[in-house]
C-alpha cells in the first residue's frame, strides 16, 4: 500500500546486482513511498520511463538534494518548473 509522503524521497544506486541495465549505478532515482515494500525490504523506485519497480533497499543511498534539482524529477511542465524560479 502506498502511503502519501509530504516530501519527495530520492537516492543513488550503488548495486544492481543481476540488473546491469536497469537501474544505472549513480544515478539518482525518486523513490516511491510504499510501507509494503519497504517492510520487505525494497524500494519502490521510478525510472526513466515513468514506470516504478521495486528493487533491493541496499542497492540505494538516500540523498538530499537541492530544490532546484528535486523539481527536476517532479513531474509538472516545463513552463511550470520555469515559473518556480
Amino acid at each position: 500500500m502506498r502511503t502519501p509522503r509530504s516530501t519527495p524521497r530520492f537516492a543513488v544506486c550503488i548495486d544492481n546486482f543481476q540488473y546491469a541495465a536497469s537501474p544505472e549505478l549513480r544515478k539518482i532515482y525518486r523513490v516511491l513511498p510504499d510501507d509494503d515494500a519497504a517492510r520487505e525490504g525494497d524500494n519502490r523506485v521510478l525510472d526513466e520511463s515513468g514506470d516504478d519497480y521495486l528493487y533491493p533497499e541496499e542497492w540505494f543511498v538516500p540523498v538530499n538534494l537541492p530544490r532546484a534539482v528535486e523539481m527536476s524529477f517532479l513531474p509538472a511542465s516545463r513552463s511550470e518548473r520555469m515559473a518556480s524560479r
